[in-house]
């Protein structure tokens, strides 16, 4: 309890700014599931990774949910286990709990430098756990990161095409090379026109090029945006209702 009690006011501290926040859920359990924001880890040869999940009040087992992978921006890297919540996805389920009827899975990278794709067999991993651990629904797992974490989701989606339902990276890039890979995968990227950190190019170039491969990819650029355009990005009313859509059949 001691750990949860410091968890939420970590976790309020850091989404201060937030205006209209909900409550924040802190891992109480109800009817025997453990529901809300809750501390997660696996053991990863000598490592420890940290990630926390997110379980929807409404979750209660009987049924398999909508998942979704999200993949932080380099800010938020590190091994508190805490920080990666506070921007982008998990700033929006607190603002609109109702929008986000997901299991999400929010890892944290722990070193800047590395690529989320160094930590593929631990990302890998933590889906295995969260799979053994609640339903997910594998026909309707989805991808989304911001920054770093939008690199990554190119890079991830490209590598496992049959693993995710859709895709949002939103100011990230990736390699023209591998949109073959991503033509049968359902895309909405996002980016802001004014991000000087990230070249908004990088994702036009490679919508582009997923559309020369035949594929379904849709690009949302934000005039004036610099590059935080994952407030917008994840504030879009209809982002939800798009990624449950997109449903993948797996044989």
């Amino acid at each position: 309890m001691l750990r949860l009690a410091v968890f939420t006011a970590c976790l309020a501290a850091l989404t201060a700014a937030a205006s209209g926040a909900r409550a924040v859920q802190s891992g109480e359990a109800e009817g025997g599931i453990t529901k809300g924001f809750l501390f997660k880890s696996i053991k990863h040869g000598d490592e420890t990774f940290r990630y926390v999940l997110y379980v929807p009040e409404a979750y209660d087992g009987s049924k398999p949910w909508p998942t979704i992978l999200f993949l932080h921006g380099m800010g938020e890297c590190g091994t508190d286990g805490i920080k990666q919540v506070g921007v982008g996805i998990g700033k929006a389920i607190l603002e609109h709990v109702e929008r986000w009827p997901f299991i999400v899975i929010i890892p944290q990278k722990p070193v800047p430098v590395q690529l989320w794709m160094h930590y593929e067999p631990e990302l890998l991993e933590i889906l295995a756990a969260t799979r053994r651990d609640y339903r997910v629904d594998d026909s309707r797992l989805y991808l989304t990161g911001l920054s770093q974490g939008g690199f990554g989701t190119w890079g991830l989606a490209a590598k496992h095409p049959d693993l995710f339902a859709a895709i949002a990276p939103i100011c990230g890039g990736g390699a023209a090379s591998t949109a073959p890979a991503l033509k049968e995968m359902p895309i909405w990227a996002f980016h802001g026109e004014a991000d000087d950190t990230v070249s908004p190019k990088l994702s036009t170039d490679m919508v582009a090029a997923v559309k020369a491969a035949g594929g379904d990819a849709t690009l949302t650029l934000y005039p004036g945006v610099g590059h935080n355009s994952w407030d917008k990005a994840y504030g879009e009313s209809g982002l939800w209702e798009w990624l449950l859509k997109h449903t993948k059949n797996h044989q």
